[in-house]
């Protein structure tokens, strides 16, 4: 099960940065257009899709890899069952607020599908199409927010250290 977890979540972090890679594309082709005096419609609503499903993706791999924003100041005074208990809260609160971001993700991609939504831009592209990355990205957030929890559980989370968190900085 954990190789599974694993593959998903680096599949995500794969499929996010292809994205990006086509991010990228659209950003140049829209530039390059714009030199040579040539117009390639709906390159700013793909990069904007692009953008959105990239960031949506990256979630869940970023939450695995302790890269997360994490507020410390009350954690960091806590100590023993107390500072247990309350990751295990935190946890369960993500996973409920996570889930219903999931939801509600979902949702709104099957909406825009069956009313067949099409963006206003002068691309037409049916909306439901660049609203999958986000509502995956959102499910894979929501297994990921389960397994830190279950592995907090059980006792086997990883506790990302604070001072790695400024080895980028």
């Amino acid at each position: 099960m954990r190789r599974f977890l694993d593959f998903l979540y680096d599949g995500a972090a794969w499929l996010a940065a292809l994205a990006m890679v086509g991010l990228l594309a659209m950003v140049l082709l829209s530039i390059v257009s714009r030199q040579l005096h040539f117009h390639v419609p709906g390159t700013d609503a793909y990069a904007g899709y692009l953008m959105a499903g990239s960031g949506f993706l990256a979630l869940a791999h970023t939450l695995k890899r302790g890269e997360h924003i994490r507020v410390t100041l009350l954690l960091s005074a806590l100590h023993g069952r107390t500072r247990r208990a309350f990751e295990l809260w935190s946890l369960a609160a993500a996973v409920a607020l996570s889930g219903l971001f999931a939801a509600y993700s979902v949702r709104l991609a099957w909406n825009s599908h069956v009313f067949n939504d099409i963006s206003t831009s002068n691309d037409a592209t049916s909306l439901w199409i660049p609203q999958l990355g986000m509502a995956l990205g959102t499910i894979i957030l929501v297994i990921a927010f389960i397994d830190e929890l279950v592995l907090e559980w059980r006792g086997l989370r990883v506790q990302a250290n604070p001072e790695e968190a400024t080895h980028n900085e």
